[in-house]
């Protein structure tokens, strides 16, 4: 896909919302879950016991979600300038806006998204996930690429969206020991 075409795809998609994991607007939004990455809500792995279930958290939903298809990795940057810094290996620069317009050039915040398409298979991002899940690299958004179902890993969990309610509730139910005691599902 061309990357104006993705431009427009997100923006019918996702209306409101920039391709940032964080940013993404869950008001009004009855498709969205989300899943803590280890028990007891614990945000972040002390040894490797933890990673494995960190690891195997995501890797399960994922597996759920986009196994055997292609999907889009969304890996934003920030920087305190206007040109975006060199894509990861695979990964090509998609879009770039001015987030903070401070007037000191030093708190100037940037945001670049870079875009890689690649086949799902478990385990393909392990490395990426494990620095999500160290809080080096935020914003991370996978999609298939219709953009129907996002996955958003964040230190601590991952926010997941769906194409329907029903396909939420089913995610839901499956991976019920995953879920926030908060009544908001936080």
């Amino acid at each position: 896909m061309e990357l104006t075409e993705l431009t427009g795809l997100w923006e019918r998609r996702w209306p409101g919302s920039l391709p940032v994991g964080h940013e993404i607007d869950t008001a009004g939004r009855d498709v969205w879950v989300r899943f803590h990455s280890l028990p007891g809500s614990k945000r972040y792995p002390d040894d490797e016991h933890e990673y494995a279930i960190v690891l195997e958290r995501y890797n399960t939903v994922l597996d759920e979600l986009f196994a055997g298809v292609q999907v889009y990795v969304l890996t934003p940057e920030w920087t305190t300038e206007p040109g975006a810094p060199a894509a990861r290996p695979g990964a090509r620069h998609w879009r770039s806006w001015l987030q903070n317009d401070d007037p000191d050039p030093e708190f100037r915040t940037h945001w670049h998204v870079f875009v890689e398409q690649l086949e799902w298979r478990r385990g393909c991002l392990d490395g990426l996930l494990r620095r999500v899940a160290d809080d080096e690299v935020a914003g991370v958004i996978i999609a298939d690429t219709d953009l129907r179902r996002l996955h958003h890993p964040y230190d601590g969990g991952a926010d997941v969206f769906l194409a329907s309610t029903q396909e939420r509730d089913r995610l839901r139910e499956r991976h019920a020991d995953w879920l926030s005691a908060h009544p908001l599902g936080l």
